[in-house]
């Protein structure tokens, strides 16, 4: 007996495999991993961390540090303080003095920044939404995908994903940064989107948040 008649062989026998025992051991495995919910951020931060998803953080408190926080990883990047910032009045309230801003992005563009509908902490998922004041596109040219994420907005898990309130006409979900290994097998990060990818955590909530 060569070796495709042992497998093959294998696969049409099935008189060693305990149908019911392997059955209740999928049932007695849990659907989804277990998720602390009494601390979101920290599961969600962990998430980013993993080798699958690859992106780093930063945490602010209000929503006036970010261009700080912005202007810290453009600079450790080695990048300059250009931004592709989109029309949200949320984000051009801040003071950006010091930094080069523009709404369209080219396609070499250096730096995006959004802001995510939601979090899962699950997966350290990214939901976005589209609107005239959060367009698309710029978040796939960048080479430096900056997400601002309020911690009140990171769900447990991915049932709990859908967003409330008046739906987008389309939203989409990021997990980590763009990569293949179509190339000769080897990973490469940035083939088809976002090279990096740096979440900015608000723990604060948006100005007027409780009036909207």
């Amino acid at each position: 007996m060569n070796a495709r008649e042992a497998i093959l062989g294998r696969l049409k026998d099935d008189s060693e495999v305990d149908i019911a025992a392997e059955a209740a051991a999928l049932l007695g495995t849990p659907e989804r991993p277990a998720v602390d919910v009494a601390h979101v951020e920290a599961e969600f931060v962990a998430r980013l961390a993993l080798p699958s998803v690859s992106a780093s953080h930063d945490v602010i408190e209000t929503i006036s540090e970010l261009p700080a926080a912005v202007a810290r990883y453009l600079d450790a990047q080695g990048e300059a303080r250009a931004l592709c910032l989109p029309p949200d009045p949320r984000l051009s309230g801040c003071d950006w003095s010091g930094f080069a801003l523009h709404q369209d992005a080219a396609p070499d563009e250096a730096a995006t920044l959004a802001i995510a509908r939601k979090g899962i902490a699950e997966t350290g998922s990214l939901i976005f939404e589209t609107s005239p004041q959060a367009p698309m596109l710029p978040n796939f040219l960048t080479l430096h995908h900056l997400v601002l994420l309020r911690v009140a907005d990171i769900a447990p898990w991915l049932e709990e994903a859908p967003l409330a309130g008046p739906q987008p006409r389309a939203h989409y979900w990021i997990t980590g940064v763009s990569g293949t290994t179509d190339i000769e097998g080897t990973y490469v990060r940035g083939a088809h989107g976002p090279r990096f990818l740096h979440v900015i955590l608000l723990r604060g909530d948006f100005p007027h948040m409780s009036e909207q």
